[in-house]
């Protein structure tokens, strides 16, 4: 009895440690994909947290009949992919994967994509670009400590300034994702998206930063925060411009950047964080890179 309890202890134990299965859905993009799908492969990876594929689709304006992702076979799906539209079964089977509660994050330009499809949308929480307007949904941004909904303003969605350290503001210590983490630390240089509109829900804004009113809109922008859809796990991030390559791509390797991406993740795959705060976070004043994405 003994050796047969111990037995299911090891196996148990075996299990446990399984890394969970994420699938990078990318391949078409005005960034460039084939450094942010490696990067952020080598971050999940390098973690010994998750086992990752990528799908990458057909290149742009080419057939996109064959493009059928099994998303149903993952804990967490990663979108890196801003193009043509997908074919209707792969339309289905990415709602039908959302609406059992699968886990998400929507990463960078990923926010501009699929403008005239409304569920994607409600999905995603807010996007920009793609001619999108007032007709999208309120601008979406921070406003004396809360989410802000702007209904009645008009205007263009999606926008940006030019790069520079981008400091974060927490606005809710008390998620699994932020609990532990500084309540502002700074970013490396990078594109802090403005003028995000959308029709849905934000459930948490984990981080926000304020764009420059001289290169900017002078509001609180959300670049980090989950949305509420149903049962899926939802984690949105605007921030981590790709560079030139994996050596020159300051964005996606600060530490801070690295650290969220990871704690979004096990999050959005498993509803818990148990990954503990790292000693090389950044400070409010101090950037800190990995430049090997581990």
């Amino acid at each position: 009895m003994l050796y047969f309890a111990v037995a299911i202890l090891f196996v148990a134990g075996c299990m446990a440690k399984e890394p969970i299965k994420v699938l990078i859905v990318t391949g078409q993009n005005n960034h460039n994909w084939k450094i942010s799908s490696v990067a952020i492969e080598q971050t999940l990876e390098n973690s010994g947290l998750f086992q990752v594929d990528i799908a990458v689709s057909p290149p742009e304006k080419s057939d996109m009949g064959a493009f059928n992702p099994n998303f149903k076979g993952y804990k967490l799906v990663v979108l890196d992919y801003n193009g043509d539209s997908w074919n209707d079964a792969t339309n289905r089977a990415f709602l039908d994967y959302i609406n059992a509660g699968g886990g998400l994050i929507v990463y960078h330009a990923a926010s501009n994509t699929f403008r005239e499809w409304k569920e994607f949308n409600k999905i995603i929480g807010f996007g920009g670009w793609g001619n999108r307007d007032e007709s999208d949904g309120p601008y979406v941004y921070m406003k004396d400590g809360k989410v802000f909904y702007d209904s009645t303003t008009p205007g263009p969605g999606g926008s940006h300034g030019s790069q520079h350290e981008i400091l974060l503001n927490c606005g809710d210590n008390k998620h699994p994702i932020t609990k532990g983490l500084p309540s502002q630390w700074l970013h490396a240089k990078d594109e802090l998206y403005n003028r995000m509109r959308g029709p849905g829900q934000v459930a948490s804004p984990l981080y926000f930063s304020l764009s420059p009113a001289d290169n900017g809109t002078g509001r609180e922008e959300i670049p980090y925060c989950t949305i509420k859809y149903g049962k899926a796990r939802i984690f949105h991030v605007t921030l981590g411009h790709a560079g030139n390559s994996l050596e020159d791509n300051r964005a996606m390797q600060c530490t801070g950047f690295q650290v969220m991406l990871l704690r979004g993740a096990e999050w959005a795959a498993t509803r818990k964080v148990k990954q503990k705060v790292p000693a090389d976070f950044p400070t409010a004043t101090q950037v800190t890179y990995r430049k090997q994405y581990k």
